[in-house]
């Protein structure tokens, strides 16, 4: 069956975690896809208020699945937004301040952070060149209202300790020093199965791109999942197809393998 979708992450996929840029090759591919009416959808753990590194692509793009797919949504239509419990971000919160690690607060169109630390700016800003986040907002009136997504700075084994108790939570993790944490239902594969019933397309039609341990229920959802070569061996096993990395022009490569884009 051809496709006529496609899904990309974009730190470590879209964009080189070495050049914090879109690849020219990435770019080219994605527009001659686009010219071959393949659907473009971004697929991203990132809030929308902090995707600030597509602008080479954006033009093209045709939908979003956000937070993990607790907010997925194609032009001013929300398609899902899945808040966690109240009382489960109050709890994660309240760890925060005991044990002293650092929490980013995602509203669908708010963004703020719980004790602000050098992990976050070593990270996000150094690392990911996310600079437009107020590390001064006030986080309690965003507490009020539906939050999507709760990023820890912690590692995997701090993060059981409290994780089993926020029942109604899961965890994304494609970082060794935080996590994305959102309502259980809310990941990125179930959100590419709600946006493609939503156009009218089989699941079957849909290729999808990814590298960490987030984008692993993507790849096993689409009808093909590919890993990128830079995507750790976990990530690896769930995908259908590996490519070279992202700096390798992974996504032009396996466009070509998979006959979407001519070579």
């Amino acid at each position: 069956m051809a496709i006529k979708a496609a899904f990309f992450d974009i730190d470590g996929t879209l964009v080189s975690f070495t050049t914090h840029q879109i690849p020219p090759s990435t770019i080219r591919a994605i527009e001659q896809a686009k010219e071959h009416g393949v659907k473009i959808f971004i697929s991203t753990g990132r809030p929308v208020a902090i995707i600030n590194n597509i602008d080479a692509i954006r033009h093209l793009i045709d939908g979003y699945i956000t937070f993990n797919g607790a907010r997925t949504f194609i032009g001013d239509e929300d398609i899902t937004l899945m808040p966690i419990p109240e009382a489960e971000v109050r709890l994660m919160i309240a760890d925060a301040k005991e044990r002293d690690y650092a929490v980013v607060v995602c509203g669908r169109d708010d963004i703020g952070i719980y004790n602000h630390s050098k992990i976050y700016e070593d990270v996000f800003v150094k690392g990911l060149k996310v600079t437009n986040i107020d590390v001064h907002k006030p986080i309690e009136p965003m507490l009020d209202k539906p939050v999507l997504q709760l990023t820890p700075f912690f590692r995997v084994e701090e993060e059981a300790t409290i994780l089993p108790a926020m029942k109604h939570c899961i965890s994304a993790r494609w970082n060794p020093l935080f996590t994305d944490i959102t309502v259980k239902g809310a990941d990125k594969g179930s959100a590419l199965l709600k946006l493609a019933a939503h156009i009218g397309l089989e699941p079957s039609e849909c290729v999808a791109f990814g590298d960490g341990g987030n984008d692993m229920s993507i790849l096993r959802a689409a009808g093909i999942g590919v890993a990128m070569g830079n995507a750790n061996e976990e990530v690896q096993a769930a995908a259908d197809y590996i490519t070279t990395s992202v700096d390798e022009d992974g996504i032009r490569n396996a466009f070509i393998h998979f006959n979407i884009i001519e070579e």
